[in-house]
């Protein structure tokens, strides 16, 4: 089964790049870096809620609800702001849900990562949270996976992607505390430890 990291990177390519860098009104290789950091982040803290056994099944069921990945196909629609009536491109809502209070220092963070400007970052967040939303749901709903098979497979996600340091850079380090090379050990702590500093309140 592939990564759900390397299948959005896949899918954020191309012309999907160049439409996400017109939106925000950036260039290319800024929201390149961008939005490799952000699709990294929203998994890793996915990972973070699914690791529990009430937050994946609340994860499997918004899933099942509302981003079962028909959202991948109308992209265009949805970057050009064509699908606002939509509960699956509702990207406010789902970051709200999935980074809670943190949100604002998930920002900085990619902010400082990319060189884009804290309201170029947010945007660009809003508009991938429903494509990363609508990749998770689409595997799920093609490889039949069950709340057990939903947390596994953003756990390795993660891990494969915390490995790979060398292109994760600052969100890396930030991701991965100890050092260690991978963060599946601060996931199962669960608690503020999950993310480092990277969330932590200010």
């Amino acid at each position: 089964m592939d990564l759900l990291i390397d299948l959005l990177k896949s899918q954020l390519s191309g012309n999907v790049l160049d439409q996400l860098s017109n939106q925000i009104g950036e260039d290319k290789e800024k929201t390149e870096v961008a939005t490799s950091g952000i699709i990294s982040m929203l998994t890793a803290a996915l990972a973070k809620n699914a690791a529990s056994p009430d937050g994946a099944s609340s994860l499997a069921s918004a899933l099942d609800n509302d981003h079962d990945g028909s959202i991948l196909d109308n992209i265009g629609d949805l970057l050009g702001g064509n699908m606002n009536n939509n509960r699956a491109a509702n990207g406010a809502g789902i970051l709200k849900h999935v980074l809670g209070g943190k949100q604002g220092n998930a920002i900085d963070a990619i902010s400082k990562m990319s060189g884009l400007s804290g309201d170029k970052t947010g945007n660009l967040m809003t508009m991938l949270a429903p494509i990363v939303l609508g990749m998770l749901g689409k595997q799920k709903r093609q490889n039949n996976m069950d709340q057990s098979g939903l947390s596994d497979m953003l756990s390795r996600s993660v891990k494969s992607a915390t490995n790979q340091r060398q292109e994760m850079g600052l969100l890396g380090k930030l991701l991965d505390r100890d050092g260690d090379g991978s963060v599946m050990d601060d996931i199962a702590g669960m608690g503020m430890n999950v993310l480092g500093n990277l969330f932590r309140k200010r």
